[in-house]
């Protein structure tokens, strides 16, 4: 039996509109959060907390978020950016994507910050599972136009590109500055693997088709 066989069987095809249900859960948290400021660190990822027994946080911490800002930008990325990928793979597949490219960067950032001393510092937010939909929309619609503030046309693929070399730049270079920089970048690593298994697609290809 083909070992890929199961890994590549698809979905049936389904549209639910999930990312905007995934918008809804992330406004509702902040809610709750903004209501009863204790529950932020109940979802939130800590290292020392996730040894201690709050396995879940690995999980809830995509659905946490600091600040109104924080929100605004992941939710305006899953809206424009997720309901285009969820189109194309359909609403299950999405699904998944989202949520184990999402959990998948948080196990990757809790053990570079137990590693690194950081088994203390609390992570939170989406932008894991946002970078990984960044990933699909470039790889699904390598064509498309994306406009820089507003003026600027990039293609996709580029501006992916663009924003990887950002984050390494700032992983390196920017110290510590509160924002979760490897989560990013392993959003992305995540999202282009699960291409590969999945679809037996490299974005990388894509990007660059002729």
């Amino acid at each position: 039996m083909n070992r890929n066989l199961f890994v590549r069987r698809p979905f049936r095809y389904s549209f639910n509109n999930l990312a905007i249900w995934l918008i809804a859960i992330n406004v509702l948290v902040f809610a709750i959060e903004y209501l009863v400021p204790s529950s932020m660190g109940y979802l939130a990822m800590t290292p020392a907390l996730v040894l201690g027994g709050a396995y879940w946080q690995p999980f809830t911490y995509m659905f946490a978020h600091g600040s109104l800002t924080h929100l605004l930008v992941n939710m305006l990325g899953l809206l424009f950016f997720g309901t285009a990928v969820e189109k194309e793979l359909g609403s299950r597949e999405f699904l998944l994507y989202y949520l184990l490219t999402g959990f998948l960067a948080g196990v990757f950032s809790f053990g570079a910050y137990l590693f690194s001393g950081g088994a203390y510092v609390p992570m939170l937010g989406a932008s894991g599972a946002i970078f990984a939909v960044l990933l699909a929309f470039a790889t699904l619609q390598p064509d498309s136009q994306i406009l820089i503030w507003g003026i600027v046309p990039v293609r996709a693929p580029l501006m992916v590109l663009g924003y990887t070399a950002i984050e390494i730049l700032s992983q390196v270079f920017g110290g510590s500055n509160g924002v979760a920089h490897l989560a990013h970048l392993a959003g992305f690593a995540f999202g282009w693997l699960y291409f590969l298994a999945r679809f037996g697609v490299n974005p990388w290809r894509r990007f660059f088709r002729r």
